[in-house]
């Protein structure tokens, strides 16, 4: 397994970057794309390795998918036109995003899918997705409700009034996509999460109804109505951009923006924990690309941190930047609490777990609860001692955090699963080498120094 070696410190930078394009966006795009009537356009798709497992899939399904001059094209064959034969196996990798939204599209298939993904995704259980696509008239098989699954359609689907009390963007995304299919109305009230697939769907102006409440979104969906093809361009992503601004706000004497990313206010909870905790952010030259709000992110250095006893209303809005943000909590002046976090253990690894331990590492004392953690911050953390990560299920969010933590804090850190990044974010290790850092390799192990 090729490691990743951080030696030294960053030192301070004045810079304009860009991340890479909305990975949760580009995945939707292909597949709303697909069931489109038509030749669909995409400008700025992301590269990462979720991405690829979904134009792979995809092309099994019978879907036809060129990259020409930086655009992708998709040819949608419309609503439940995939075109496949009996028996085929479809790879979603490591993405959860694409293995649970396509099971919503898969919901008339007249032969058995098979679902399958890598070791880490097959430990990640699916009920959440199966039982309310169950509702429709659609069966599953499955050993342990993990993948591999197979799915077997129905075209006598009804329409559900479904209640999804988790915050999961990717149970409600799959029964709104299964709904597509579906004769009548489905009707979902969904707890607070990510809307980037219901605004992606009113942006096409299907019909879709959308009425918001405090805790909750009504959202009613009209099936079996056919739609042209698009194009469409994908922002940036907002929780690539999260490594660099807390970067960023952990040095010293530094200004970063970061151009073109994506603020939907579903996806920036965690810029509202850092601007508590002093972050300070700043949007730029806010406007709307389809249907979506688009900012530049300004952010300089702070020399000081305060505690938060974290809202619990903004979870879900930022529960892919928690472990950036717990490097935040390990430099404020004081004891941060963050609650009701069960959702980070059953993502990828067990982060909220793996995070209080890498805390350790760092001399940082923390409280680990079921589904909580206290971080006691120590403003003058500067680490001096050998800190190995490994065996943490190739999660590219410990690694990347990880990362940023080794350059703001110091020590010897050796990481594992240095790919792990390119599943999400394959420009992350450039855009450090954009910001002054050399990468060379050595002996299997991939150094970087300053």
């Amino acid at each position: 397994m090729v490691k990743i070696v951080i030696q030294k410190k960053i030192k301070n930078f004045k810079k304009i970057i860009k991340v890479d394009s909305d990975k949760s966006l580009s995945i939707r795009s292909l597949l709303i794309s697909s069931q489109s009537f038509g030749l669909c356009k995409i400008n700025n798709l992301s590269k990462s390795g979720d991405i690829l497992s979904t134009v792979k899939g995809l092309k099994k399904l019978g879907v036809k998918i060129i990259f020409k001059n930086k655009f992708c094209y998709v040819y949608g064959n419309g609503l439940n036109g995939f075109d496949y034969k009996k028996n085929i196996s479809i790879d979603a990798g490591n993405s959860g995003t694409f293995a649970r939204l396509i099971l919503g599209l898969l919901v008339k298939s007249p032969y058995a899918i098979k679902l399958i993904g890598d070791k880490s995704l097959s430990k990640r259980d699916f009920r959440r997705i199966t039982e309310p696509l169950n509702k429709f008239g659609v069966s599953f098989k499955s050993n342990s409700y993990t993948l591999p699954l197979k799915i077997i359609g129905t075209k006598y689907l009804k329409p559900i009034n479904y209640f999804e009390d988790k915050g999961s963007a990717q149970c409600k995304s799959s029964v709104l996509f299964a709904g597509l299919n579906t004769p009548g109305k489905t009707i979902i009230k969904a707890k607070k999460s990510r809307d980037h697939t219901e605004l992606f769907l009113k942006y096409l102006k299907l019909p879709i109804r959308i009425t918001k409440k405090n805790k909750y979104d009504i959202i009613e969906i009209f099936g079996e109505k056919q739609f042209k093809s698009f194009n469409y361009t994908v922002p940036g992503d907002a929780s690539s951009s999260a490594f660099f601004i807390v970067l960023t706000l952990l040095l010293k004497n530094s200004k970063l923006t970061i151009k073109n990313v994506n603020i939907n206010p579903t996806r920036t909870g965690f810029i509202k924990i850092i601007n508590k905790m002093g972050g300070k952010i700043k949007f730029i030259n806010k406007r709307k690309i389809c249907g979506e709000v688009v900012a530049d992110i300004f952010v300089k250095s702070q020399k000081k941190f305060k505690p938060i006893n974290c809202p619990v209303s903004l979870n879900s809005n930022a529960i892919d930047e928690f472990l950036i943000i717990f490097l935040l909590a390990s430099k404020a002046s004081g004891i941060s609490s963050f609650k009701k976090l069960d959702e980070l253990n059953k993502k990828e690894s067990p982060r909220l777990n793996l995070a209080s331990k890498i805390l350790k590492k760092m001399g940082i004392k923390n409280k680990l609860g079921k589904d909580s953690i206290k971080i006691f911050g120590n403003p003058n953390l500067s680490i001096n001692k050998k800190i190995l990560i490994n065996n943490y299920r190739k999660d590219h969010r410990i690694f990347m955090t990880s990362v940023i933590a080794s350059l703001c804090f110091g020590g010897k850190w050796v990481i594992d699963d240095r790919d792990s990044y390119k599943s999400s974010f394959p420009s992350f290790l450039r855009i450090l080498g954009e910001l002054g850092y050399k990468f060379w390799e050595v002996n299997n192990k991939f150094k970087i120094n300053h």
